[in-house]
């Protein structure tokens, strides 16, 4: 089967695969949700969850023993220029224990909680983002944890000791010419005696070059005694019949250990099946909810970065009489940076935090962590190239070359790049936070909009959704928001008053809600089609979010007596620009080329603007868009190392 032929499947069949994937229900309270619902519930994260002593105790251990480490056993410059992590480097972070952060003592790792967890990471990926990848698909969404979540006792005790200490971990799930779209998922795993038997081809599997073990998704087939569906599989790299064809290169994250791995013929036992058949994906999704986290956590990292890179250039590079930081067109950039990463920092502390004590579902706001840090810290990188102007163009190399202070702006841009489609798009997030955040409406009203519903259906679903939304609505005409006193804990004297943005959170919240539910009446089943809008519900409910973090952090801090009044202030500024951001975004839901957009897509397809193009060569080499994909043996040298 080639590439070109990958069975195909309809909308309806693609949207069933994913509905059926992702969590149906919703056992715990949300903040995220329910501010996507008109309720701003404060209540759900102030005061600002805080960590146990003893969690602390060991986090901060580790990090003195990582920072030791990154100083000296990481030449982050060397694996720049090989692009490759050095073997002697991924030893020294094995006897570190850095592979076992995540995972519990008894199986011998670290036991770090996720709020250090993401702070190993960030610390490590300022040093080199690419040692930060392969830590964070290690454990994030390598085999330690789907197998904390689904695994059985025996699959635990077999294979976590292993990841803690020796054995490097990827998850495979991309294929070809299969990305967000699991439903044409092509590699097979085929029933056979006490196993199943695995072929196809996975594509960008980071750390496959160097991975010990393989977390892979594979369609079973439906036969009798077998339910069948996409299902996940431990897969020893070393079993016959697995070949990286390929170590892949990027315009960023040089020393990423990314292949393309080729399964012919793979013997896999059936007591590496992690979970029931079909369970694949809910597997993966759920496995996502706080493994995202990692990478906002480095995101944030990032941003630390460039505000001190920015901090120091700035003030020591003078244009006309005085520091660049002075002239206000590069202050503002700095203040950007700053707040943000302040804001970047509250958001993923406290969605970790969260996802610590388990009392709140966030898979919602661990989405939206990912979606805000994937794209302020690549706005945060492109200021600091800008401050530090031909400087931030100029590789590290050269500047060191001649003489000048080795700073590796324009590779944390290229390195950045990549968080805006890693583990889901910009543009998938959105879909699948929108989906989320109208889950409520669906599920009271979803019958009324599905065609495939009897007109008794509708009926019963019409009366539910009366129900729901006589209850709902009214709610959405007044609030805190609208008193003047609202908040008052967060304006405490000789601090910036954060109490008016608290209340503008409350009031846009409903807002946000109100405009939902006019749009689902609107459009109805076509929802779905309009992504601008849906992606601008998205980035509203981002900024409400991150504003919330901000402020909450801000009055932990204060109440710690830890930088308080500068906390306030970075609240304050990033609130400010938050708002501005909101309000711009509120104008955009109705007033936009969207329908202007299609036209010309469609006029783009059907070539219409060929003449466009004209004047230009293509330097593209020769080739098929899409690689082929056919099961079989392997046709390259197998590039896999074992470390």
């Amino acid at each position: 089967m080639t590439a070109s032929s990958v069975r195909p499947v309809s909308e309806r069949e693609a949207r069933r695969v994913a509905e059926a994937a992702r969590e149906q229900l919703w056992h715990k309270p949300s903040f995220a949700k329910e501010l996507f619902l008109g309720r701003f519930r404060l209540d759900l994260i102030h005061p600002h969850p805080a960590p146990a002593p003893d969690d602390v105790r060991r986090g901060e251990k580790f990090l003195e023993k990582l920072r030791e480490f990154c100083e000296t056993g990481i030449d982050a410059a060397r694996i720049e220029r090989e692009a490759k992590i050095p073997d002697e480097t991924i030893e020294g972070l094995k006897e570190l224990g850095a592979l076992g952060m995540k995972i519990d003592p008894k199986y011998g790792g670290a036991g770090l909680t996720q709020v250090y967890y993401n702070k190993a990471l960030a610390l490590v990926s300022s040093v080199s983002p690419a040692i930060g990848a392969l830590l964070s698909a290690h454990q994030s969404i390598g085999v330690p944890q789907p197998l904390k979540l689904f695994g059985t006792q025996e699959q635990k005790d077999t294979f976590l000791p292993r990841c803690a200490r020796t054995d490097i971990s990827a998850f495979l799930l991309t294929e070809p010419d299969v990305g967000s779209d699991p439903a044409r998922l092509a590699t097979t795993a085929v029933p056979e005696g006490d196993g199943y038997i695995l072929d196809g081809v996975k594509l960008w599997t980071t750390n496959g070059v160097v991975a010990d073990l393989l977390v892979v998704m594979a369609r079973v087939p439906a036969s009798e005694g077998h339910k069948g569906g996409i299902t996940a599989f431990i897969v020893e790299t070393a079993s016959e019949g697995v070949t990286v064809e390929n170590r892949n290169a990027f315009m960023g994250l040089r020393g990423l250990e990314n292949g393309v791995t080729r399964f012919h013929q793979v013997r896999v036992p059936a007591t590496n099946r992690i979970g029931p058949e079909g369970a694949g994906l809910k597997i993966a999704l759920t496995t996502l909810n706080t493994g995202r986290l990692s990478l906002p956590a480095m995101c944030a990292g990032s941003g630390k970065w460039c505000l001190k890179i920015a901090r120091e250039w700035s003030a020591a590079r003078e244009q006309w009489g005085k520091p660049i930081a002075r002239h206000e067109a590069v202050g503002a950039k700095i203040s950007f940076i700053a707040a943000t990463t302040f804001a970047l920092e509250a958001v993923i502390d406290l969605a970790s935090q969260m996802a610590d004590e388990d009392r709140n579902d966030i898979r919602i706001e661990a989405a939206l962590a990912k979606l805000l840090g994937s794209e302020m810290a690549w706005l945060m990188a492109d200021e600091l190239v800008q401050i530090r102007g031909g400087r931030g163009f100029e590789t590290a190399a050269s500047l060191a070359a001649r003489g000048e202070r080795a700073v590796p702006a324009e590779q944390m841009l290229r390195d950045l790049r990549i968080n805006r489609i890693f583990e889901g798009s910009t543009e998938i997030m959105h879909l699948l936070i929108a989906r989320e955040a109208v889950d409520a409406h669906l599920s009271v009203a979803g019958d009324l909009i599905d065609p495939d519903k009897s007109l008794s259906d509708k009926g019963k679903a019409a009366a539910k959704a009366g129900g729901f939304y006589a209850r709902w609505l009214p709610g959405l005409v007044t609030g805190p928001g609208q008193l003047p006193r609202a908040y008052a804990e967060f304006r405490p004297p000789r601090h910036r008053d954060l109490s008016p943005h608290l209340r503008y959170v409350e009031r846009s919240s409903r807002k946000l809600a109100r405009t939902t539910f006019y749009a689902m009446s609107r459009w109805q089943g076509r929802m779905e089609t309009k992504q601008g809008f849906l992606g601008r519900i998205v980035d509203i409910g981002a900024e409400l979010f991150a504003m919330s973090a901000a402020c909450v952090r801000a009055e932990m801090l204060r109440t710690t007596g830890d930088h308080g009044a500068e906390a306030y202030q970075l609240a304050d500024v990033f609130c400010r620009q938050a708002r501005i951001r909101a309000e711009e975004l509120f104008a955009r839901l109705w007033t936009n080329t969207d329908e202007l957009d299609r036209k010309v897509v469609s006029g783009v397809l059907a070539g219409s603007y060929t003449w466009l193009e004209e004047g230009v060569l293509d330097p593209s080499g020769d080739g098929p868009w899409i690689a082929d994909a056919t099961p079989g043996p392997p046709t390259k040298e197998n590039v896999h190392r074992r470390v």
